[in-house]
């Protein structure tokens, strides 16, 4: 066995450890459709070139903000080969649209370690707390924290007890990028129905499937996720951004308004999610403050899964900061 690619475990890293980052990746029209057959979002400004430039100017059509993060976000799995499963994702801010065309690159550090408390019949494992920015253009675009469980090689914990940080207050002046601020989007949708604070029911739920495919598009090489047997489950575990993405896809159908996600003030992955479950998504509004010529809006979505002879269960507690009409 090649130990050098088997890793890392969680003792071989520690704090302001970086990574050596994977490749960079040129996004293009081919990537995004792959993406779209997986999770059939319906943000116009990524389905339709023309309502793309009319609005930002640009000549490219923009990348879904779900496709970039996700291609981000396996670019990091460079540290969590061993992960078991990725606890939440905190203060992710997109600092800049991206377009077809550009190239990505994602660097991963280690922030801070905390050993977990162990149990009996379970293998020790432990949190690591990465800060993980991608840049295009040798240009920040991307920012944000993720918190992965990952496991031991061996059976001693190193002692880490770091501070993993918490979730502050929601505060929309900080996704406000001066890149968005001068967007046309008076050709968007102007239905105001999402303007009320009730939960918002999407009546169509969604099937989890070719989560293998978001995988390898992506470039995860988190083993839980290709591997049954590396899984803490009978099954392979679903990558807990597919969950996220078909829920965006969600909120692009609900909120037809929808220009851009600005970022992700809180990320909760609450439950396991497996190829073949049937999911429900639920939305509702906590905050919204005038942007240029439309609204920051940050929304709470949850979603659940729907299993033969259980009661739903929640499996993500959401909260994007969008850009609206």
């Amino acid at each position: 066995m090649n130990k050098e690619n088997d890793g890392p475990f969680y003792e071989d890293m520690e704090p302001g450890m970086v990574f050596p980052s994977p490749p960079p990746i040129v996004v293009d029209s081919g990537m995004a459709s792959t993406y779209q057959s997986i999770v059939g979002e319906a943000l116009p400004l990524v389905l339709d070139s023309q309502i793309s430039k009319a609005v930002t100017g640009m000549s490219n059509r923009m990348l879904s903000p779900g496709l970039l993060l996700h291609l981000s976000i396996g670019a990091s799995t460079v540290a969590t080969k061993k992960v078991i499963a990725n606890l939440f994702y905190r203060d992710v801010r997109i600092l800049r649209p991206v377009y077809h065309g550009e190239t990505l690159l994602t660097t991963t550090e280690v922030v801070a370690m905390q050993d977990s408390k162990p149990k009996e019949n379970r293998p020790h494992r432990g949190k690591v707390l990465l800060k993980i920015t991608t840049r295009a253009n040798n240009e920040p675009i991307l920012e944000y924290y993720r918190c992965p469980l990952v496991r031991l090689r061996g059976d001693t914990l190193p002692g880490y007890n770091g501070d993993l940080g918490e979730t502050h207050q929601l505060n929309l002046e900080t996704f406000k990028q001066k890149s968005y601020e001068n967007w046309d989007l008076t050709l968007l949708d102007n239905r105001k129905k999402e303007r009320n604070r009730e939960v918002i029911r999407d009546p169509l739920k969604d099937v989890v499937n070719q989560a293998l495919g978001l995988v390898r598009l992506t470039q995860n090489v988190a083993a839980v996720h290709r591997d049954s047997t590396a899984s803490p489950y009978p099954q392979r575990l679903v990558y807990g951004g597919h969950t996220v993405a078909l829920a965006q896809a969600s909120l692009s159908r609900v909120f037809p308004n929808t220009a851009t996600v600005l970022g992700w003030h809180m990320c909760d992955h609450t439950g396991p999610v497996f190829e073949g479950d049937l999911l429900s998504f639920e939305h509702r509004i906590l905050d919204e403050n005038q942007f240029g010529s439309g609204n920051i809006t940050a929304i709470r979505s949850q979603v659940y899964v729907h299993r033969e002879n259980e009661e739903p269960k929640e499996v993500l507690d959401w909260v994007p900061v969008t850009l609206t009409r």
